[in-house]
């Protein structure tokens, strides 16, 4: 046999053998590389999302956490891990929409990892401390343009959703706040609760919920998809007129790129079931989610619009990591 029919032969064995592996897809359990610590709420919605295509598929699938350097450790993992739709990943859209921009991380944001489906939003509200005076949000642009830079705005560190969402404020309303950044969120909290700046911007949970119910906290805005149940009369950013503000951590699946498509199809039509199932539905929202689901196509529309937005106010306000 000629080189040109060798080759040719050689094709069509490759492309069998790729249609069958995603005809017979799983045939061995698939694992779940969780770009996060054990008992955090992205762990709890992994497994509970990794329980549900289970039994959907028919088949074992386990959750691995490889947690560290802002979810980027575990997508590296997802990236290099060979693409048969065996190994994939849960993490939010930060290892590829913010940290690449921040410093170098082993992969390609765009070229080594794909989307598969967007499964939950983690709003990212604003809130009034005891030191604020206003109400509104519309307060927040009325006292930062009478005196620049002389309210202080608290986030859990720099680089994060947070300061991103503090900058693209301050771009759109064309003010002057200070950023106050933090290690983390604790003392951040009990600093506000203090009065020791007078806006706060962090995700919805338990303990924070209990200080605005209790009116120690006054909630201005929020970055969501849409106005939510807990907080039925905040506006989103987006709402407010500053929908490049309307931050929020998004979190999905992942595979590695070369992932054949039948595969990555199934995947995100069975996510998108298990997404709609009353349960899991419940699970999200009662640990202030927001359930999303979707396309893939859409999913990756959103990671490249943030990474845009991230990139210029990043290049504008010169943030940096410490």
């Amino acid at each position: 046999m000629n080189k040109p029919l060798l080759l040719l032969g050689a094709c069509l064995l490759a492309f069998s053998a790729t249609g069958a592996s995603a005809q017979t897809w799983p045939a061995r359990p698939v694992r779940i590389v969780v770009a996060y610590p054990p008992g955090g709420v992205s762990d709890i919605v992994s497994r509970a999302l990794a329980d549900k295509l289970g039994h959907q598929l028919g088949a074992t699938v386990v959750v691995e956490n490889k947690a560290g350097a802002g979810g980027t450790l575990g997508m590296d993992a997802v990236a290099k891990a060979a693409p048969d739709g065996y190994t994939i990943g849960f993490s939010s859209i930060s290892p590829l929409s913010l940290n690449p921009l921040l410093g170098k991380v082993n992969y390609d944001p765009f070229k080594d990892i794909v989307p598969v489906v967007s499964v939950m939003a983690s709003p990212v509200v604003l809130l009034g401390t005891p030191a604020f005076t206003g109400t509104r949000l519309a307060d927040v642009v009325e006292q930062a343009r009478n005196r620049p830079g002389a309210l202080r705005w608290g986030t859990s560190g720099m680089a994060t959703v947070g300061h991103i969402m503090l900058e693209q404020f301050k771009r759109g309303a064309g003010v002057d706040i200070t950023h106050i950044p933090y290690k983390g969120g604790g003392q951040q909290q009990n600093d506000a609760l203090g009065g020791q700046f007078e806006l706060l911007s962090t995700n919805l949970g338990p303990v924070l919920n209990g200080h605005i119910k209790a009116g120690k906290l006054k909630p201005l805005a929020i970055g969501a998809p849409a106005r939510i149940d807990l907080l039925p009369d905040v506006p989103t950013f987006a709402e407010a007129g500053y929908p490049k503000a309307n931050m929020m951590s998004v979190f999905g699946i992942f595979a590695p790129a070369g992932t054949p498509e039948p595969v990555l199809q199934r995947l995100n039509a069975e996510i998108n079931q298990a997404l709609a199932q009353p349960d899991l539905k419940a699970r999200l929202v009662g640990s202030d989610n927001v359930p999303t689901g979707g396309s893939a196509a859409d999913f990756a529309k959103v990671i490249r619009t943030e990474y845009d937005n991230n990139r210029d106010i990043i290049k504008q306000a010169g943030i940096k990591l410490d």
